[in-house]
């Protein structure tokens, strides 16, 4: 089967949803890059958000959701020519040659937003701690002197009550 690939001078030329397809693909890379940028401000490892566990679990949740958003920017796009591939395929209208089957890009833009959405969802499931918490942390005092740890006194047997033979 032969193929020939038809060149568009313009965007204006293409059809209305591989246009809606490329512009939701546009908003999902600008998504997914945003919501990694922010997701790594509210890192642990980072100092962006110093000495604020709730601001930046809040930061990761905003993060979450905003890969979750790409997630579906991409879901979209692809399900629908995957949807038009098929129609078009069991059209008995079309030409053998103008029928189309699923190809390797749908399948990694499906399994692409199955992975955004599973990274998002460990974002915005975060558990926000609350300041009743923060207030109810263990913390050492400052001004407490430091005591050295005593490990507490072994038992020692007398050797009568074992002999060399109890354990042959």
């Amino acid at each position: 089967i032969r193929m020939q690939c038809k060149v568009f001078d313009s965007l204006l030329y293409l059809p209305p949803d591989l246009q809606a397809a490329r512009g939701l693909m546009c908003c999902s890379v600008a998504l997914s890059c945003l919501g990694l940028l922010i997701a790594i401000m509210g890192m642990r490892c980072t100092s962006c958000i110093q000495n604020n566990e709730r601001g930046k679990s809040i930061v990761l949740i905003i993060a979450g959701w905003m890969i979750i958003l790409a997630c579906i920017c991409v879901i979209i796009p692809v399900s629908w020519t995957g949807h038009t591939i098929i129609t078009d395929f069991y059209n008995p209208l079309l030409l053998d040659a103008q029928r189309r089957e699923l190809g390797e890009a749908l399948y990694i833009g499906w399994v692409t937003s199955a992975f955004l959405f599973a990274g998002g969802l460990i974002f915005a499931c975060r558990h926000v701690p609350s300041d009743k918490y923060l207030d109810k942390r263990l913390m050492y005092p400052r001004n407490t002197p430091l005591v050295e740890y005593q490990p507490p006194m072994l038992q020692r047997y007398p050797s009568s009550i074992r002999s060399r033979t109890d354990y042959v």
